[in-house]
């Protein structure tokens, strides 16, 4: 019988790699924004990344991230969403602010982050792949 089940396993190194690499990306998204507005990046770093990175960890809960860690549409596109509402619920919970050109600024910097990093380990498998395989 086959189906999803009879896929090749993903290595616990291949998930927790995704799932660092997400981490470390959404911690420089924060890094970033502090920087920009002239704050100090490492003071208040946590203040401005905690409710993204809750938001990823409910990201990868929610898509099953560890099933298929570097699919760029099935993973990152649910995990960047996710992480983008998740993360700015938590911000506006926490009294910490949500303005408009915020929430277009930090979705499409997480989409670059999030799905982009995906994208590109796909093209890279796939090139590699192509150039092992006899012509």
């Amino acid at each position: 019988m086959s189906g999803p089940s009879s896929a090749s396993p993903v290595s616990s190194r291949a998930v927790a790699g995704a799932f660092a690499l997400d981490v470390v990306l959404v911690v420089v998204f924060a890094a970033i924004g502090r920087a920009s507005h002239g704050e100090d990046a490492l003071a208040g770093l946590w203040i401005t990344a905690w409710p993204f990175l809750a938001g990823l960890v409910a990201g990868w809960l929610i898509t099953q991230g560890w099933n298929a860690p570097t699919a760029p549409a099935r993973t990152g596109l649910g995990i960047w969403a996710i992480t983008v509402a998740g993360g700015m619920l938590l911000r506006a919970a926490s009294g910490q602010g949500i303005a408009v050109a915020f929430v277009i600024v930090a979705a499409i910097t997480l989409l670059l982050f999030l799905v982009g990093w995906r994208v590109i380990a796909r093209l890279v498998s796939r090139a590699r792949v192509a150039k092992s395989s006899p012509r």
